[in-house]
């Protein structure tokens, strides 16, 4: 890849979400807007290795996009109509008017419409995981824990469930937002966990995604400060990427949390997390040493309300450091023949801890191994193969 593509990419990774949003409100279209948005990267390949970056280029990508929305519509029986709405889109989105309650901002408006109620919840993951942060259909397979074929039929449908529907794109209203805003913390969440730790790639962090995820959770908390789940969300991010200075060693490699050096962690950010904390205990419908056995409680309730595999593996790990490896272990073996856990290297990552702590090195390199087989994330999987070495 030459340094050109690097910066081309770099740039669409930025700017993508807020054009496919300011012209999902001008066309009032999703699967459109992110024709337009991808014919809008394809003229800026095309053209930036003659001219040059623009000295604007998402300003650039995005009077592209509507250029051609424009050349689409003048095809559409409707032509005169939709033109007024595109020149009144436009402006909107050049000097948007908003009120105390509006969503100013293109990517978080985005994110409600995607998550209409109109579709399916694990739809509504799909295409906002899609179209938001630009994942790749075997990246979000692999969140939602699902076959590749069976998400890419879940994106094609929602956007054209949307579209024939006419949903609109302008801001829900509040009682709207009201019963969207659980899908919308989840898509946040999951944002914010593909950066924390990448499914796929050379990089064990894709800090970009992180630092997304926080603008939303900020941006969120602010629209709604009356709500406790979306500060104990933001505080949960917030504390955790505290550490990312510490969870990446001088050769790109993570570092085990106990191998960390807490004198790198973000003081500052810390306090945001702590703070975001107290505001969502001191809010209604909602501790130096940590407490595992209260975590581990807290992993069973969960379990217990959503039987998610995922929150198995969780749970059993919690139980590992509260009431030591046998106890982890008891709740992560019956995991093993879970079928939406074939590939879930996790589960394998934290058998082969449990069996070293608990003495067995030879199980525990075997698990390593395996789980070193699955990972897509090559910092993640040279970790693994050394955890692997070190069990005798």
């Amino acid at each position: 890849m030459s340094n050109l593509d690097r910066t081309v990419s770099a740039i669409w990774k930025m700017e993508a979400a807020r054009i496919i949003g300011g012209l999902a409100r001008i066309v009032r279209d999703v699967g459109l807007a992110e024709d337009l948005a991808q014919d809008a990267l394809i003229a800026a390949l095309e053209q930036w290795p003659a001219k040059g970056v623009p000295p604007n280029p998402g300003a650039w990508l995005m009077a592209t996009a509507k250029n051609k929305a424009i050349d689409r519509l003048r095809r559409d029986r409707r032509f005169r109509e939709k033109l007024e709405e595109i020149g009144r889109g436009a402006d909107a989105f050049t000097a948007p008017h908003v009120g105390d309650e509006d969503i100013d901002d293109d990517t978080l408006r985005l994110i409600f419409v995607a998550c209409h109620p109109l579709l399916a919840h694990e739809a509504q993951i799909a295409l906002t995981l899609r179209i938001v942060c630009g994942l790749t259909t075997e990246e979000i397979a692999r969140a939602q824990i699902a076959p590749e074929p069976t998400v890419q039929q879940r994106i094609v449908r929602a956007k054209r469930r949307l579209s024939e529907a006419g949903i609109g794109f302008d801001d829900p209203e509040p009682q709207a937002r009201a019963a969207r805003l659980g899908a919308v913390l989840q898509v946040i969440y999951l944002i914010y966990n593909e950066g924390y730790a990448a499914s796929a790639g050379e990089a064990y962090l894709r800090l970009s995604l992180c630092d997304e995820a926080l603008r939303l959770g900020r941006m969120l908390a602010a629209l709604v400060p009356g709500e406790a789940e979306v500060h104990a969300l933001l505080a949960l991010m917030e504390l955790q990427s505290s550490r990312a200075g510490a969870r990446i060693g001088a050769d790109g490699r993570p570092v085990p949390l106990l191998d960390q050096n807490r004198a790198a962690w973000d003081r500052l950010q810390i306090v945001r997390g702590l703070n975001a904390f107290e505001t969502a205990k001191a809010l209604p419908g909602a501790p130096q040493d940590t407490d595992w056995p209260q975590i581990a409680a807290l992993y069973g309730l969960l379990f217990d309300v959503t039987a998610s595999p995922v929150v198995g593996v969780n749970r059993a790990v919690a139980a590992g450091m509260a009431y030591g490896p046998a106890a982890g272990l008891a709740l992560l073996t019956p995991l093993q023949t879970e079928a939406a856990l074939k590939d879930y290297y996790p589960l394998w990552a934290a058998r082969g801890e449990l069996l070293a702590r608990a003495g067995q090195p030879d199980a525990a390199r075997a698990a390593f191994e395996t789980a070193a087989a699955m990972t897509r994330n090559q910092p993640e999987r040279e970790v693994l193969l050394r955890r692997a070495g070190q069990c005798g």
